[in-house]
């Protein structure tokens, strides 16, 4: 695999050494080989081929770990048939590939209309240059007669007590790589019109129920995550011991200080994904201010909750993998006006998702060892640019994926 030495106005590490200035990186077989400033690193690499970005900024690539790309996503933007589905869904893939994303988390709940598993999502992508993790779950829609599917039951709708079974419970964890929405603690409004969901938040579990699940999951080794949205839920949620909350909209204070203290981790979707008003900036800079590992995800393909005020959508349409920069920003701003650098900022996007994922020691920072997942832009993402076309390149394990300035 080539080896080279790319050099740029300025790089951020999302690690320690934070912001390098006229920096530049040497990259080895796919790897991270050395950080630095170019006129200390040109002298020892003086033989390396150079690429030269002097004029950009070089970032590890964004990682979106709370997505429905493959299975809900292709019906939803595509006139696709179970024949077409997954060529829809290496398309969807491509383009979050070309929006600087280069790992996902995927989850795979059980789809009225396929039955594809894991299995063959990951067969689909095999060749594609981007890394994804697969969440198991189960999933219940907020229709006017409540909709059940499970990862491992495929389109059968099931009744509420399946999904508490101990034999599709401990399936399901087992096949599941990271605590995505494992449960749907709220039954959720998916991208559906609210008219059409009219029971969406309504409490699907016992407190009893949602103990047992998680302790199949802990004594298997696991962590669990869970869709949850409001003080009743939320609540639930942390008095059962879940390890990370998927949207957490409404979450109150006491409970922020709770999960702070617990160690649980937060997705904040700010563009919607509940029955209730999503994670304002505010919400996310008292998340953070309280030492909660906070990730900012897109949940795409989803409409704009109507009460996000804060981001500049005019209509309904689904939103994907292009709007993550653009969702961020906002509450990215606000913790850069209240003081906190660059780099932590950015560690939402990066290193922070890649935690969720357990992939913290492949990517998500530039740092020597770790895979070469970065990209070349025109800014910070996020901070500086929102618009996917300033990112000019995209790296994947060392090699040039994206290139907009060809």
């Amino acid at each position: 695999m080539m080896n080279y030495m790319i050099c740029s106005k300025k790089i951020v590490t999302v690690t320690a050494l934070g912001t390098v200035l006229d920096g530049a990186m040497v990259v080895s077989d796919g790897k991270i080989t050395a950080v630095g400033k170019w006129a200390d690193l040109r002298k020892q690499y003086s033989d390396t081929k150079m690429i030269d970005c002097t004029d950009k900024v070089i970032t590890p690539a964004l990682v979106d770990c709370h997505t429905h790309l493959l299975e809900f996503a292709p019906s939803s933007i595509y006139p696709v048939t179970p024949e077409t589905h997954l060529l829809a869904g290496r398309n969807i893939l491509f383009h979050a590939l070309s929006c600087g994303i280069t790992a996902l988390g995927e989850q795979v709940c059980g789809h009225p209309l396929c039955d594809f598993s894991i299995e063959d999502y990951r067969q689909a992508l095999a060749e594609l240059p981007i890394d994804v993790s697969f969440a198991a779950t189960s999933i219940s829609i907020g229709f006017e007669k409540l909709a059940h599917f499970t990862s491992v039951t495929g389109s059968r709708n099931v009744d509420q007590r399946e999904l508490s079974l101990p034999c599709i419970v401990k399936e399901i964890a087992r096949s599941s790589e990271y605590p995505g929405e494992n449960i749907f603690i709220n039954a959720t409004p998916a991208n559906f019109k609210a008219t059409e969901v009219p029971r969406a938040g309504e409490i699907v579990y016992t407190l009893e129920e949602l103990k047992q699940i998680v302790e199949t999951y802990h004594q298997l080794d696991k962590r669990i995550g869970c869709h949850v949205a409001g003080k009743a839920g939320i609540q639930m949620a942390l008095d059962a011991g879940f390890n990370v909350l998927h949207h957490a909209h409404g979450i109150t204070e006491d409970q922020l200080n709770f999960a702070a203290k617990q160690g649980v981790k937060l997705v904040a979707t700010p563009i919607g994904g509940t029955h209730l008003k999503p994670n304002s900036p505010e919400d996310i800079l008292i998340a953070v201010k309280k030492g909660i590992d906070v990730s900012i995800s897109t949940d795409a393909y989803l409409p704009p909750h109507p009460e996000a005020s804060w981001l500049p959508f005019c209509s309904q349409s689904l939103k994907g993998p292009d709007v993550l920069m653009l969702i961020a920003q906002p509450g990215m701003k606000l913790l850069q006006k209240q003081g906190y650098g660059e780099n932590e900022i950015l560690a939402l996007l990066t290193e922070n998702p890649a935690k969720i994922l357990k992939k913290e020691d492949h990517f998500g920072r530039l740092e020597p060892g770790l895979d070469a997942n970065f990209i070349v832009a025109d800014g910070v993402p996020g901070l500086e640019i929102t618009d996917v076309e300033q990112i000019r390149k995209v790296f994947y394990r060392g090699k040039k994926v994206i290139d907009r300035d060809r």
